[in-house]
């Protein structure tokens, strides 16, 4: 008889101007694989992280079979994130030691060869036998989440347990994939439930004993095994087609070829091949994995180009180069504006004016700084960052979304032939999104080529001319005119291989009317 493990009924929980989750309930049995399905900004993340603690719920109960801790927080959840939360340079051993001690009553170092023993017997459970003190580094994908999963089985007293999997299967293939399978059912097969986060479809199928699809915060289904397949699937994530209502704004005229990325291979990218004309924004999505991560750092030079040619107004630009790509007139806003867009240490000031000083600079070299103090309230009024005048703030200070026009700023003021943008607005409130949207829009009507790389269905409809969906590298299909909807991008996505009426890069066409 299966033991109920986890409960989570009637979860709610809204951000100001968003309802992330309205009213969801899903529950864990012993042995069993329950997967979350849905697409970018369905809950899924929202609802892990009310899981795990990280955000408080609105509204719902949460219970598991071992109780509550004594900070509050249930018992028995253990969560695998994307990146895995490994540290590189240590040994399996290390890594699976960091969070308890082994030793005398907790006092000093377990003997290494107790540690070792138990490292090896903590992987053997699902068949590996990978040498436990070399670096993590040195694994495999599917070893290194074979380490993350032997971490959090790692102390278990019992089996009253759920391990809750974030896209595991997100860079592996093939027979990496076959092998964490067989992790995942050595786990359910002792007792314990998984909770399987993923977009891979036909693994969700393979491996799971019931489904919850979430779509816009709610749960629209709750099926057994046996009850669904993968077109059943598409389906419930990608919702019902919305009207053909197409936007003036939509079409684009055609123009001169401002950008032309012609058969690039560069690390997850396979022959892309794409034209953005001036005035036009074109948009690239996928899956986790797909290789639309990389496309911006590509296109822009941070990647290395294996080959291809990145053209801006026809001419080439050297591979690998960022300050080539500048030269040529190009921007590049990338997805971690903290981490890789910006100087934190700075303030907005010097942030805003260093791609280009020499307009500012006196005939000695020196920085006019009257003349850069004006430049940066200048651009800060012009995209409206909050509050007004506080160019000399530090960057760190301001909201997420007054960063990212800081940032957009930067280029803005270049007066770019080319912007390249990866998620321009995550992680940025719904009013900040409208104004970097306006903002984006208004770089295009000034004659600026606009590629957009990014998981939101709803911003790549809202801003785009066209979409094109890649996976495993490649383009498999191009969306635009009246088949440019939510639904068709999310079905795009999840299909994951070409589809019939495949446009190719230099052509233009409709997903779905050839």
């Amino acid at each position: 008889m299966s033991r109920l493990l986890l409960e989570a009924a009637h979860v709610s929980k809204s951000f100001p101007g968003v309802r992330a989750l309205d009213d969801v309930s899903i529950a864990v049995h012993s042995g069993e694989v329950l997967a979350l399905v849905g697409h970018n900004g369905s809950g899924k993340s929202t609802l892990v992280k009310i899981l795990a603690g990280v955000y408080a719920m609105d509204v719902g109960r949460i219970s598991t079979s071992g109780g509550v801790g004594a900070k509050g927080k249930p018992e028995g959840l253990h969560f695998i994130h994307q990146d895995l939360g490994l540290v590189p340079m240590l040994s399996t051993i290390e890594n699976i030691d960091l969070s308890r001690h082994h030793g005398v009553s907790g006092w000093g170092p377990a003997p290494v060869h107790d540690e070792r023993m138990r490292a090896r017997q903590l992987i053997a459970k699902f068949s590996a036998t990978f040498d436990v003190d070399a670096p993590v580094s040195t694994l495999t994908p599917a070893e290194r989440t074979i380490v993350a999963i032997a971490r959090a089985l790692d102390g278990w007293t019992s089996q009253d347990n759920v391990l809750v999997l974030d896209e595991p299967t997100a860079a592996l293939q093939g027979e990496e994939v076959r092998k964490l399978f067989e992790a995942i059912r050595a786990v359910i097969n002792d007792g314990a439930g998984v909770v399987l986060i993923s977009h891979r479809l036909d693994e969700v199928v393979e491996l799971a004993d019931r489904v919850v699809v979430l779509r816009d915060g709610r749960l629209v289904a709750d099926e057994p095994r046996g009850s669904f397949d993968r077109r059943s699937l598409v389906s419930l994530v990608a919702g019902a087609e919305e009207s053909t209502k197409v936007d003036a704004a939509r079409h684009h005229s055609g123009g001169q070829v401002r950008l032309s990325v012609i058969d690039l291979y560069a690390p997850n990218l396979r022959g892309l091949s794409i034209k953005v004309r001036a005035g036009e924004i074109i948009g690239v999505t996928g899956l986790i994995g797909s290789g639309m991560e990389q496309v911006g750092s590509a296109v822009f030079g941070r990647l290395p180009r294996r080959s291809g040619h990145v053209m801006v107004d026809g001419k080439v630009v050297r591979s690998g180069s960022p300050a080539a790509a500048i030269r040529a007139g190009m921007g590049f806003v990338p997805a971690d504006r903290r981490g890789q867009g910006s100087i934190v240490t700075m303030n907005a000031r010097e942030n805003l004016t260093l791609p280009r000083l020499f307009s500012l600079r006196g005939r000695l070299g020196q920085v006019r700084r009257l003349a850069e103090r004006a430049e940066a309230r200048r651009w800060m009024d012009e995209v409206g960052v909050r509050p007004v005048g506080a160019h000399e703030r530090p960057f760190s200070l301001f909201s997420g979304g007054n960063q990212q026009k800081i940032v957009l700023a930067k280029w803005i003021r270049n007066a770019p032939l080319v912007l390249v943008l990866e998620e321009p607005t995550q992680g940025v409130d719904v009013s900040a999104q409208a104004a970097i949207h306006e903002l984006i829009a208004q770089v295009a009507n000034d004659g600026a080529a606009i590629l957009v790389a990014s998981t939101d269905t709803k911003e790549l409809v809202s801003l785009c001319h066209r979409v094109v969906v890649l996976h495993d590298g490649r383009e498999t299909v191009s969306i635009e005119g009246r088949r440019l909807t939510e639904s068709a991008l999310v079905r795009a996505t999840l299909e994951g291989r070409p589809d019939e009426h495949r446009v190719g890069p230099f052509r233009s066409g409709e997903y779905g009317d050839g």
